[in-house]
């Protein structure tokens, strides 16, 4: 399994987080060309994958977020 290392400035209050522009072109992308093509590399498909997963772990960290703060009255 490879590993990828990712850095992002994060704001104080998750529910604010957007995955930055150029990672969401690069998946939109993938996806496309997936749609168009039907086919992607194998690398391709692996780093779409990858993609996915980052976004739907990003998702649920601001759903837990918007969670925490209805429950604390923000």
């Amino acid at each position: 399994m490879a590993s990828v290392i990712l850095e992002l400035d994060l704001p104080k209050d998750w529910r604010k987080f957007q995955l930055p522009s150029a990672l969401h072109d690069r998946l939109q992308e993938l996806l496309d060309r997936q749609d168009i093509d039907g086919k992607l590399s194998r690398k391709e498909r692996r780093e779409a994958e990858a993609l996915a997963e980052l976004v739907d772990m990003l998702t649920l960290m601001k759903l837990r977020a918007q969670r925490t703060a209805k429950r604390n009255g923000r």
